[in-house]
C-alpha cells in the first residue's frame, strides 16, 4: 500500500487529519461504523454498551477517532475507547459561542425537541473520563435525562444515562434568535468574517487567516469570544437547566 492509499484508508476510518491540526477539517471525519479505537486502529465492536464506562454523546471532534487518539496520546492513556453510533433524539448540533486556541469555532449540543440526529456515543473508562473533562474548559458535561432525551444505539436499545459537553459560552444564533445548525467550519467562518467588520479586523478575510491568528494568540481568541456577545449574537443552548456533574 502506497502513502496515499494509506492515508485514505485512515481517512476512511476517521484516523487522519485530526482538528487540532487542521482546524478547517473540524469535526474531523467520524467513522462509517461503530468500532473500538485502539492507538492507530479502529476495530470492529463485539458488543455496544460497556459497564463500568460512561456514554458520553460526541456532537463535534470527540467523535473524531484521529482527534481523540490524539487527545489519549498526549496524556499516555493507552485504554481503547468504544465508539457507537447512535441516534440521538432532543438535541441538534449548535455553534458553539467561543472561538477555540486551536483555531476552529466548534460545536455544542442545543435542545432540539422531537429532532433526531445520527451521532457516536463514547464510552469512557474513569481515567478517560477524567482526561475528556480536563480538554474540554469550556464545556460542562451534563446528563441528558430521559425521557426529554433519547439515546438509542443501532440495535434499538435506548440508554438512560447519556451524558454530553454543554458551551459555558452559550451558542450563536442564526439572525432570528434560532441556535445556528454548525454548517461545518469553512463555511461558517466564512458567514462569520463577512458580516462582521470587527471579526475581520481580528481575524482576517479568509478561513486560513481565521485559523492562523487564532491558533497563534489566545488573547485574541477570547477577544473574539467576547465579540460575539457584543454583537449579540449569543443565545442560550436551551441545556443549561440540566445537572452538571
Amino acid at each position: 500500500m502506497d502513502a496515499h492509499d494509506e492515508h485514505r484508508t485512515l481517512r476512511a476510518l476517521g484516523l487522519a487529519d485530526a482538528p487540532r491540526d487542521h482546524p478547517l477539517s473540524y469535526p474531523g471525519a467520524w467513522p462509517a461504523a461503530s468500532g473500538l479505537l485502539r492507538g492507530d486502529e479502529l476495530l470492529p465492536l463485539d458488543r455496544l454498551t460497556h459497564p463500568g464506562r460512561t456514554p458520553v454523546v460526541a456532537v463535534g471532534s470527540n467523535a473524531s477517532p484521529a482527534q481523540l487518539r490524539y487527545k489519549m496520546a498526549e496524556f499516555a492513556v493507552t485504554s481503547p475507547v468504544p465508539m457507537v453510533r447512535a441516534r440521538v433524539t432532543g438535541i441538534d448540533i449548535g455553534v458553539s459561542a467561543h472561538v477555540s486556541r486551536l483555531g476552529y469555532i466548534s460545536a455544542s449540543p442545543v435542545d432540539a425537541p422531537g429532532v433526531t440526529a445520527e451521532l457516536f456515543v463514547i464510552w469512557l473508562d474513569p481515567e478517560q473520563l477524567a482526561l475528556i473533562d480536563a480538554t474540554e474548559p469550556n464545556y460542562d458535561r451534563v446528563l441528558l435525562p430521559a425521557p426529554g432525551f433519547r439515546v438509542e444505539l443501532e440495535n434499538g436499545e435506548a440508554l438512560l444515562d447519556a451524558f454530553a459537553y454543554v458551551n459555558h459560552h452559550g451558542v450563536l444564533h442564526d439572525g432570528d434568535g434560532v441556535p445556528r445548525r454548525h454548517p461545518g467550519q469553512r463555511v461558517l467562518i466564512t458567514e462569520l468574517l463577512t458580516r462582521s467588520p470587527a471579526l475581520r479586523q481580528l481575524f482576517g478575510t479568509t478561513p486560513e487567516e481565521f485559523c492562523a491568528r487564532a491558533r497563534a494568540d489566545a488573547g485574541r481568541c477570547a477577544e473574539g469570544t467576547r465579540l460575539f456577545a457584543e454583537e449579540k449574537l449569543v443565545i442560550a443552548s436551551g441545556l443549561e437547566h440540566l445537572r452538571v456533574r
